[in-house]
């Protein structure tokens, strides 16, 4: 039995992982490499926003503080956050559907909290969550199982009681092998990764209501 569901915030709540993708490029062209590596969004998308600052340091040698990086980026992103992004289609109606079961609901996300929660409460869902967990209350991030036994805990229930939902391979590893149910939702950023996402999860969705059929 699901006693609480954990989502992933971009590309399984709101439609913003293209958003990512694009800063990542602007932010170092405004750092004078020319010419990004198209792998540079895949790299850090695996990264806590600490790790992902200092890597375009370190990687790219740029001329800054890791805080500067830190904050120019939110800074650059958080317009959209505020007044652009848009839920993706049936998150409104999944979560009516779980209120009128009974069934809790949290985030857990790498994004900047106060992205996060400015998009949400635009939304006019912020109120309607559990929780929102980020790296401020996890630093490792979801390459570590802690962010989401945090979740777990938050509804007093077991790792295998908890269905988390994800877009991205590598947050299903880290919650498939520390025993949470899994489903995999379909963003088309992570298409290189469907097969495997597939493979791994318990469940696989094309669009983010179909979840309503699971618990």
């Amino acid at each position: 039995m699901i006693k609480g569901i954990i989502f992933d915030l971009d590309g399984t709540l709101l439609d913003s992982m293209t958003v990512w993708s694009s800063i990542d490029c602007e932010f170092l062209i405004e750092n004078g490499i020319t010419d990004p590596p198209p792998e540079v969004s895949d790299v850090v998308k695996k990264m806590t926003v600490d790790e992902s600052s200092q890597y375009f340091i370190d990687r790219f040698g740029l001329k800054c503080t890791k805080e500067y990086v830190i904050w120019r980026i939110e800074d650059m992103v958080r317009e959209r956050y505020e007044k652009q992004i848009p839920l993706k289609p049936h998150v409104t109606e999944l979560l009516d559907a779980l209120d009128s079961r009974g069934v809790p609901y949290g985030i857990a996300t790498a994004t900047y909290k106060r992205l996060a929660e400015a998009a949400l409460r635009r939304c006019g869902v912020y109120e309607r969550f559990r929780f929102l967990l980020t790296d401020v209350e996890y630093p490792a991030g979801k390459n570590f199982p802690d962010i989401f036994i945090g979740g777990a805990e938050r509804f007093g229930a077991a790792p295998e009681e908890v269905l988390v939902v994800e877009d991205s391979l590598h947050c299903i590893e880290t919650a498939k092998a520390a025993g949470f149910t899994v489903c995999g939702v379909y963003d088309s950023v992570a298409e290189a990764d469907k097969s495997r996402i597939i493979e791994l999860s318990d469940y696989y969705v094309n669009n983010i209501g179909e979840i309503i059929d699971i618990v």
